[in-house]
């Protein structure tokens, strides 16, 4: 031990000193990867996830939503019918709903960065999104994950270069009996099931 050492008691760094000093308010942080951060914002906004690995799973969960909340094949919204061909949804109704209804859809993407689903008149043609049954099932595969919306606009106007679609939203707020508040004015509450699949 040196004089200045001896003078002003000072102790050599040990690794975790030398560990937390490097870790400043000017180092970025690690980032959480993508679906880690989507799981997370869209669990913290209410919604329920299911992650399934092939469309086996998907058809399971997706029945076993329905016998849960004791609904009935034609109470299932749906505009999309190649989504509902794929659902063996011969008996959904692709016309009107009632207030007990489900929406089934697809989305245009899933967002990390606060755990939303974006949606556009690909979905919901020109409707909006209170003009919907409370409950959707949104069926979405892991390839749809983006970090922000901007991400999720930009492959919206990538994919369709000659008719961007005009209605485009976003479902954050998944909890229907929380209680509002002014930050929350103007949005739509969906009671909001999330089947994904795993296509990575």
């Amino acid at each position: 031990m040196n004089l200045l050492q001896k003078l002003f008691g000072k102790k050599s760094k040990s690794k975790i000193d030398i560990e937390q000093s490097e870790k400043s308010s000017y180092f970025p942080d690690k980032k959480a990867p993508i679906d880690e951060k989507f799981t997370y914002n869209f669990n913290n906004n209410g919604g329920k996830f299911l992650y399934c690995l092939n469309m086996d799973e998907i058809l399971e969960s997706f029945y076993n939503i329905l016998e849960e909340n004791e609904i009935k094949e034609s109470n299932i919204y749906c505009i999309n019918k190649n989504l509902a061909n794929r659902f063996n949804g011969d008996k959904f109704n692709a016309n009107e709903f009632s207030d007990n209804s489900f929406f089934l859809s697809t989305c245009e993407s899933l967002v990390a960065n606060n755990g939303a689903i974006l949606l556009s008149s690909n979905q919901i043609k020109e409707k909006k999104l209170n003009e919907f049954p409370t409950s959707f099932i949104i069926f979405a595969t892991t390839s749809q994950l983006v970090e922000s919306i901007s991400e999720g606009l930009r492959n919206i106007k990538n994919q369709s270069k000659n008719l961007i679609p005009s209605n485009i939203t976003t479902i954050q707020d998944f909890e229907t009996e929380k209680e509002k508040d002014f930050m929350s004015y103007g949005s739509s509450t969906k009671n909001l099931y999330l089947l994904l699949l795993e296509d990575l």
